[in-house]
């Protein structure tokens, strides 16, 4: 059966909540599909069925057995009408945990429709390792160029189908998820989720268009879709003057709001004191939980606020800008700056939920949206892979690629919550870039034009002179600022000194052979700092 993955039917009109399908687990050889709905099952009280199961029970052989005898076109025949059966037959109350190649069906694609269909996503890698340690026989599973050629050939197949993607090898992962997939069902049509898993928390991050500007989850019976029980835990709201005029209302009740001014000079201790005297005003407990409604200013403070008022109280973060939809919101780090640097007071606490409408990009001015698409742009360039192609190809900024720059972030802090080595490439185009808004005093640059400056830089102190090309290219395009104006050498790179990442007298840079090759905790020499930034000047 040829693996294409045009032959992937469009689902973004898909409706989970006007259906009553079941949970439908897919996902590649050693993702750990048949675990997560047993998982899921117990969590929700749902009838666990396993396809291949299922097919061994009927035929009375192994899969690989049947492999053999049939080979591979033959056992596929079996496999469809076999799946098939079971998607016609299952209901709401039932989680299905599928074969890695009966997604290849066009009709079982068809099926599909009608079901929440979850994602158990694994990279090449842990797939190997995991499909040759266990003592089922994989017929798939002798050959590992072949084995990765299917993963690749299959992994666009799997990303359309799914309505949720959940990481692969996270123990306990269909359990955690449970409840959001079940809220996941009153989300409006086309809302997509991605489960996020880090050491201090995991939550889910869900992606759809019209969830904040049209209130969508702010009434009605999608408001069920929220990350946490409005009942139980009253929402307050902090938002910025811009963004509350806009959406304030589209949230629902709350038990309370405070609005800052727009900017980076709202990210301060003074700023965070009105904050968190307003969580008291409002009776704020530790039952409650923060909204974040804005931008990264809003989204740093309001975090900061809720993990330090009452030692910690629970926050979702809804982005509202580029920066924050396809970075900030993710990973927990929330804090302000002192005059001397920014991001200097801050703290590690992962949201319970993210809630990322596109729709609501359409507001922003033409030049905020360029600078934000430079972290899109970082983050392909860490990336690598699709999302570095559709960047590279001038794609549109839609909800693909949000999604995939959300994975990206998300992927990375599950490995490394706290900065100790991977999540270090998440700063690709940072230590400069931090530098020259410090010095400039947060007021030339646009935090993104900063990157993008600090990101040119990045990729002359690596020596890629053809990416740095094809990047400045790109930045041209968009109309973003390819010289430092306004500021001294000597003080971007003394500002650098001061980077919170500088590890005794040295400070890591990120550098970056190509694109997906990133590498951290690089020492470069400050004569070549200093001549990275003069360039940008000249």
């Amino acid at each position: 059966m040829e693996e294409v993955a045009g032959e992937a039917i469009a689902r973004q009109g898909k409706h989970p909540a006007a259906t009553s399908g079941a949970f439908v687990l897919i996902g590649f050889m050693g993702a750990g599909k048949s675990t997560a709905a047993v998982e899921l099952a117990e969590a929700l009280r749902l009838r666990a069925i396993d396809s291949d199961a299922e097919i061994e029970r009927r035929r009375g052989a192994s899969i690989a057995a049947l492999f053999a005898q049939l080979g591979e076109p033959g056992f596929r025949h079996l496999e469809e009408e076999v799946v098939l059966e079971l998607l016609q037959g299952a209901d709401a109350r039932t989680a299905i945990s599928l074969g890695g190649g009966s997604v290849l069906s066009p009709r079982v694609q068809a099926e599909l429709a009608r079901h929440l269909v979850v994602l158990l996503d694994i990279d090449a890698q842990s797939a190997w390792e995991r499909a040759r340690a266990h003592d089922v026989e994989r017929p798939l599973a002798r050959d590992r160029d072949r084995f990765d050629a299917l993963l690749a050939q299959r992994a666009p197949i799997y990303s359309t189908l799914a309505d949720a993607t959940l990481p692969a090898g996270v123990r306990g992962v269909g359990r955690a998820a449970a409840q959001s997939l079940a809220r996941l069902r009153d989300a409006p049509a086309g809302t997509k989720m991605i489960w996020a898993s880090a050491a201090g928390g995991s939550y889910p991050v869900i992606v759809g268009g019209g969830l904040v500007t049209r209130g969508l989850l702010g009434h009605g019976r999608t408001a069920q879709a929220w990350p946490l029980d409005r009942e139980r835990s009253r929402p307050f709201c902090v938002t910025d003057a811009s963004v509350g005029a806009l959406y304030g209302d589209r949230l629902g009740e709350l038990a309370g709001a405070v609005t800052i001014q727009p900017g980076e000079r709202s990210k301060t201790l003074a700023s965070a004191e009105t904050v968190w005297s307003a969580m008291v005003q409002a009776g704020l407990t530790r039952a409650d939980h923060v909204v974040a409604l804005g931008g990264g200013v809003v989204g740093d403070l309001a975090g900061f606020c809720a993990a330090t008022y009452q030692r910690g109280i629970p926050h979702v973060q809804v982005p509202t800008t580029v920066v924050a939809q396809v970075d900030s919101a993710y990973g927990g780090k929330t804090g302000v700056d002192l005059p001397q640097a920014k991001n200097y007071v801050g703290a590690y606490h992962q949201p319970s939920g993210v809630i990322v409408d596109p729709e609501t990009l359409s507001s922003l001015p033409d030049r905020e949206l360029a600078a934000g698409w430079v972290e899109v742009l970082k983050t392909a360039l860490i990336a690598g892979g699709e999302l570095w192609r559709r960047v590279s190809s001038h794609s549109p900024l839609d909800q693909r690629t949000i999604m995939l720059c959300a994975k990206t972030k998300t992927d990375v802090v599950r490995e490394d919550e706290r900065d100790a080595g991977a999540r270090q490439m998440l700063n690709l185009g940072h230590t400069i870039g931090h530098a020259i808004e410090t010095v400039t005093g947060y007021e030339r640059y646009l935090h993104g034009e900063a990157v993008g400056l600090g990101l040119l830089a990045a990729l002359r102190l690596s020596g890629a002179a053809e990416l740095r090309g094809q990047v400045r290219s790109l930045m041209r395009i968009r109309d973003l600022p390819l010289r430092l104006e306004g500021a001294a050498v000597e003080d971007v790179v003394a500002a650098i000194r001061r980077d919170k990442k500088r590890l005794g007298a040295e400070v890591p840079f990120v550098l970056l052979q190509a694109p997906g090759q990133a590498q951290v905790g690089c020492t470069v020499p400050e004569a070549d700092v200093r001549a990275a930034v003069a360039e940008l000047c000249g």
